[in-house]
């Protein structure tokens, strides 16, 4: 659902947008933190189902289970309502993040560094041990024999995310997350189905903007025939002669 939603979002207001930026764009809208921040400004964290064990050692604040939450809540409003409720919801929501979302794809940047300088894609050594209550991943990247950086988190994906980091800040010094512009809220949003509306002497109006109309079709009207009037002596009046058909009805006029 996020994905169908994102991708029109851009097919329809990036038209001219370069293929690096649609994709730097859609990294920014759909990766964990910005689901994250989105979950925890509903506190969505309070409402998971967790077992005891994650529970303690912090997972009603892991990123990846309230990413995973929010896109939980966002399929159950198009369930509920349909896909346009869902559209609108998600781009209202991410429209009120207080800062510009930030695309810390690490891994992809450090593969384009690294096939520049090396002729080779990045390998990730990733190894999990348990620390106290928890699950702790240590990740190595590689591009070759040397080992580039090395990463810790709490998931797999976030260990390899840390070594990528540190894997281009060795190779092209401090890295900072890419800014990726919100969409404005004065955007013009999609049109919801059916929310058309006719003012009094005017055309139809879909979301401020005329809307074009069929032509009306022409209405056939059918007049009963007049009864004869009675005349003075009590008898009807001679009906008069039945007038020529239109060719409209697929008679010639005599």
């Amino acid at each position: 659902m996020l994905q169908l939603i994102t991708a029109e979002y851009l097919y329809k207001h990036h038209p001219g947008a370069t293929e690096g930026e649609l994709t730097q764009t859609r990294s920014a809208m759909v990766n964990t933190n910005t689901l994250a921040e989105l979950a925890e400004q509903l506190d969505l964290g309070s409402y998971l189902y967790l077992g005891k064990g994650i529970a303690k050692g912090g997972g009603r604040n892991l990123k990846s289970l309230l990413a995973n939450g929010f896109e939980a809540v966002l399929g159950a409003v198009f369930l509920d309502a349909g896909y346009d409720a869902a559209y609108h919801y998600y781009l209202n929501r991410y429209r009120s993040l207080p800062e510009p979302a930030q695309d810390e794809n690490f891994k992809g940047r450090l593969q384009q560094v690294a096939q520049e300088r090396f002729g080779q894609t990045p390998v990730y050594d990733s190894e999990g041990a348990k620390v106290g209550t928890h699950r702790e991943y240590t990740s190595v990247v590689f591009a070759g024999a040397e080992p580039l950086g090395t990463g810790h988190g709490a998931t797999k994906q976030e260990a390899e995310q840390e070594a990528a980091k540190a894997a281009l800040e060795n190779l092209v010094g401090a890295v900072k997350p890419s800014s990726v512009v919100k969409p404005p809220r004065a955007a013009r949003t999609r049109a919801r189905r059916g929310s058309k509306r006719t003012p009094k002497g005017g055309e139809p109006v879909v979301d401020g903007e005329p809307a074009t109309t069929p032509e009306p079709e022409v209405a056939l009207a059918v007049v009963a025939e007049p009864e004869p009037a009675p005349v003075a002596d009590g008898s009807p009046e001679a009906p008069a002669p039945e007038p020529p058909r239109s060719r409209q009805f697929g008679a010639p006029i005599e």
